[in-house]
């Protein structure tokens, strides 16, 4: 079994969840491993958090199979031209995922502009111009190996297949075309062959003419467009360094082996800020930014014991890093990349200082000093941290004799704050609910829902992770009054109707403490 508990002291430090990192490594531990990780391998960072949590069994509940099945049947995310059969692993977000991930998007938007006064916004074009990648290293390294098998016609990564001959890997759809318990080379009509190169960049053209066209590419990062608006946002945004640029936005990589639901797709949305500082205090903006984001993710409400930092071995680090740190997390499948923050020093504006030509540098008008910052990337996937809060907010148990699955998300992510709910539909109680449904929906994303018994509404309200229900019944009309249910203590109370408003946002504004951290 995974150990997914880091080297960590946990004392009480108030309501706010903390994580602090240490920078001592151990030796050894930037190498990945798919294999089950011993303490001593794991890098050394406490978890400070305001209540000592306690492990509630909850993993051995999570599936990627269980969590699939509610996002389909909710309308989080389905499979993409289904009608069609689907296509490669492409979705489609419904309602509620295109309202949880907006969430996710805003909070991180939030973080990175409204809380701080050195990070400016940017949306750079998907098509750039075709010697961008060139410069970048994308046209010549940016390759997986690739292995097929000429008797199933099956394809395979061939590092994949190799992490599971060696007992280490991570990869259940590296399996024998022919007898799926039996790794591919290993059933006796097997016929390898040697790996290749493929290139993950989706080529297209410019011009109705195919023959007389220009080759493009669709970004697979969005990182590149950053550095080519670097000398523009220079001049405009009047910044100096150490300052930010920052933007989400979608990116495609023609994968050969995806999977895993929405953790690995064709098309993604990523989250990614270049943060440009003078060459001397690249480390110490590295630690900063390892520190904040690994906090992102704990005010988000993920519990802090399925995260950890995994930094990078020299056999991993990319072409352009001095150093990466992985945030991951414990999904069903294992412990997985979520976000991965970067030193990529100088390479990247350098390179297209020589190819374009143009002078990508800093000159400080002061001193006159000069020269070409370095740059520390936070760089995070909307879909993987969607998939991350849907896991950790998943929970199944038993109230009143009947199994209850619920989204236990932070209130600030779920998709919907408030459902107000008639009792029966009928003396009146529909009519008032969607007076107040009306009232409320100005203050905070809220639902009216009338279909079913009161208990079936109470159960969708809790898949899709609304956090409070109000219920309009008989008394209401009598006395003015409501009952409001806390989705996760499920605790009910009469609120009176001119205070409701207020007392709904005073929740959404206050404190949460996921369930799963015990007192």
């Amino acid at each position: 079994m995974l150990c997914h508990t880091s080297h960590a002291a946990r004392w009480p430090i108030g309501r706010r969840a903390v994580v602090t990192i240490d920078d001592h490594r151990t030796p050894g531990t930037g190498v990945r491993s798919k294999r089950p990780c011993e303490r001593a391998e794991l890098p050394t960072f406490r978890l400070r958090v305001g209540r000592c949590p306690r492990r509630v069994g909850w993993r051995a509940v999570v599936t990627m199979e269980k969590v699939v099945a509610l996002c389909k049947r909710r309308g989080f995310v389905f499979p993409a031209s289904e009608i069609y059969g689907g296509i490669a692993n492409t979705y489609d977000y419904g309602h509620y995922g295109v309202l949880l991930k907006n969430n996710v998007i805003a909070e991180w938007w939030k973080s990175m502009i409204q809380e701080r006064d050195d990070v400016v916004a940017l949306d750079s074009a998907i098509i750039q111009h075709p010697r961008t990648w060139e410069a970048s290293g994308h046209l010549e390294g940016f390759t997986d190996p690739l292995v097929d098998c000429r008797a199933c016609h099956l394809r395979f990564r061939a590092d994949h297949l190799e992490e599971e001959r060696a007992g280490v890997g991570n990869n259940p759809e590296i399996r024998c075309g022919r007898a799926p318990s039996k790794l591919p080379g290993e059933h006796p009509d097997c016929d390898l062959t040697d790996p290749r190169e493929f290139n993950l960049m989706f080529e297209t053209t410019i011009g109705p003419v195919k023959e007389a066209a220009s080759t493009v590419f669709l970004r697979p990062e969005t990182a590149q467009g950053i550095f080519l608006d670097f000398k523009t946002t220079l001049q405009y945004a009047r910044r100096k360094p150490p300052f930010g640029i920052a933007q989400v936005g979608k990116s495609f990589r023609n994968e050969i082996t995806p999977g895993n639901f929405i953790f690995r797709t064709l098309e993604f949305e990523q989250m990614e800020m270049e943060f440009f500082v003078p060459p001397a205090d690249a480390e110490r903006w590295f630690e900063h930014w390892k520190q904040a984001r690994m906090d992102w993710y704990v005010e988000l409400g993920i519990e802090p014991d399925n995260l950890r930092l995994r930094p990078h071995g020299p056999d991993e680090l990319s072409h352009y890093s001095s150093a990466t740190s992985d945030i991951e997390y414990l999904y069903p499948i294992g412990w997985s990349e979520l976000e991965g923050i970067a030193n990529r020093g100088d390479f990247d504006l350098t390179q297209h200082a020589k190819f374009s030509g143009e002078k990508l540098e800093y000159v400080d008008t002061a001193t006159q000093e000069r020269y070409v910052p370095h740059v520390i990337e936070p760089a995070a996937g909307v879909a993987r941290t969607m998939l991350a809060l849907l896991c950790d907010a998943y929970h199944e148990e038993e109230v009143a004799g009947s199994q209850r699955t619920v989204l236990r998300l932070h209130p600030k992510v779920a998709p919907v704050k408030v459902a107000v709910l008639p009792l029966v539909n009928r003396d009146g109680m529909p009519e008032l609910a969607r007076e107040i449904y009306e009232e409320l929906r100005p203050l905070m994303p809220a639902e009216y829902d009338a279909g079913g018994s009161i208990g079936r509404r109470y159960r969708r309200q809790d898949e899709i992770g609304t956090p409070w229900g109000v219920t309009v019944d008989g008394q209401t009309i009598e006395d003015r009054t409501v009952t409001l249910r806390d989705r996760d203590s499920l605790e009910q109370v009469r609120v009176p109707l001119d205070e409701l408003g207020e007392e709904l946002q005073r929740r959404l504004a206050g404190g949460w403490r996921s369930p799963k951290l015990a007192a």
